[in-house]
């Protein structure tokens, strides 16, 4: 099999992993687009506790998934991939039959400590080879992007038959058909990817702290997700002040994000092919200051909120898909599942932070508030990310080589970095493995296996 494409394995492993992804950040969001319309009719409610209704679940995720994947480490990824989805289903179930807001936090709350993610990831690591890993994260990476767009199809035309509750029923049997699919399409690991791939270590995340360049994107993730949350707290409701139905407002949401993904290309090629990635990313965070704000200062009208959700999506696509390859290319050659973990923590208390956010300001004041207090959360980013340096394209590749002797291991760092399109070799001596970060179109494997003794 050729070291260009995905074997039958990967393929496998790629789109079942996928689509339990899928599966389960689409029972996450489609609760976004309705409970601020659908949640009026539970006891105690108020905006405040739709927003932690809304972020709940972003607390308990961001809390638990970096010790998911230590546990991942301990007992396996499928019994912790399958004890999430039970606890994801249990946290389903008890939102479903609940009449009040507070149990309807309780259940999503609960629905997040099912924090599968970097498990879910680390097994996707294990079942690839190091070539053709990138290549597995992407699909993975598009069908989580997917998701959000049918979640925003589902979640209203859903909530307008069978109300909350039946989003939440839906959320359960997804996790059921996520269980089914782990336990019997996805493929059992016989290899370990290298730790630095896989889950996070508490050394890493301690040295990763004092990285600027990772801070600044686990900071963006976060600022990033608290906008989103922030105004569908507030959004539904304008779309009815508009005019526009509940059980209608897909047909807003869906052209939104499908112009949305297209209209991004341009972004992706200019970024790329014009080297211009920098500026295109602060382009980026401006258009969602400018987008926030258009909410704002434009009537009211469900053609103006269109536009500026169109913007706002644009720039939210491409810096989503943006981020997650800067933290790879930034991230020390060993420390990547370490980076990773700590940026989808950060993501998710974004989700958290936005909804206590989003819920108290909508409390408090009214929805222009709220979408002034998005705007300023972009300015922030901006002065967070302009002194941000883009590295150059770079791929982490891992060896197997004898380092058992630190004087030894010592060299051949040295005589590794020394080679045409090798930007930072790392040798770990507890695991026996050479980690290269490297400019693929420059670097030659075979030299660096010859070095290594491996040839």
């Amino acid at each position: 099999m050729s070291n260009q494409s995905l074997n039958a394995l990967e393929k496998r492993a790629a789109f079942s992993l996928a689509s339990v992804f899928a599966f389960r950040m689409l029972g996450l969001f489609m609760l976004m687009p309705v409970l601020a319309i659908y949640g009026q009719s539970l006891e105690h409610v108020s905006p405040m506790w739709i927003g932690l209704a809304i972020g709940a679940y972003g607390l308990t995720q961001a809390l638990l998934q970096i010790p998911m994947g230590w546990l991942s480490d301990k007992v396996g990824r499928k019994p912790v991939i399958i004890g999430g989805l039970v606890v994801f289903a249990i946290g389903s179930v008890i939102a479903a039959v609940a009449d009040s807001i507070y149990w309807v936090t309780a259940g999503r709350a609960l629905q997040g400590m099912g924090a599968i993610a970097s498990a879910l990831l680390a097994l996707a690591a294990d079942l690839s080879r190091d070539e053709q890993r990138p290549k597995v994260m992407a699909v993975i990476g598009m069908c989580i992007g997917l998701s959000f767009a049918v979640a925003m199809l589902l979640g209203p035309m859903v909530a307008a038959s069978f109300g909350i509750s039946g989003v939440f029923w839906l959320t359960a049997g997804l996790a059921i058909l996520g269980i089914v699919i782990v336990s019997f399409v996805v493929p059992n690991a016989l290899n370990r990817a290298p730790k630095g791939d896989t889950v996070a270590s508490v050394v890493d995340i301690k040295r990763l702290a004092k990285h600027p360049q990772l801070l600044r994107l686990d900071l963006g993730v976060m600022l990033l997700h608290l906008t989103l949350t922030t105004l569908f707290v507030v959004l539904p409701g304008q779309l009815i002040i508009g005019g526009l139905e509940a059980e209608s407002h897909w047909q807003l949401y869906i052209p939104v994000l499908l112009a949305a993904f297209i209209l991004m290309a341009p972004l992706m090629i200019i970024a790329i092919k014009k080297q211009k990635e920098k500026q295109v990313f602060l382009l980026s965070i401006f258009v969602l200051v400018f987008s926030a704000l258009g909410l704002i200062l434009l009537p009211a009208s469900i053609m103006n909120i269109a536009i500026c959700m169109l913007f706002y999506f644009i720039a939210f696509n491409f810096l989503e898909a943006t981020m997650p390859a800067l933290v790879s290319r930034i991230a020390p050659a060993n420390q990547k599942g370490s980076a990773m973990g700590v940026f989808s923590s950060g993501q998710f208390f974004g989700a958290f932070l936005g909804g206590i956010l989003g819920g108290y300001l909508a409390q408090i004041g009214e929805a222009n508030t709220v979408f002034a207090a998005a705007a300023g959360v972009g300015v922030i980013w901006l002065f967070i990310a302009w002194k941000m340096q883009i590295p150059p394209k770079s791929k982490v590749i891992s060896l197997m080589a004898d380092l058992s002797d630190p004087y030894r291991a010592e060299q051949l760092a040295e005589q590794l970095v020394a080679l045409p399109g090798v930007i930072e070799a790392t040798m770990v001596n507890d695991e026996n493995r050479s980690y290269l970060k490297v400019n693929d179109k420059e670097f030659d494997i075979n030299q660096a296996k010859q070095i290594l003794g491996l040839n």
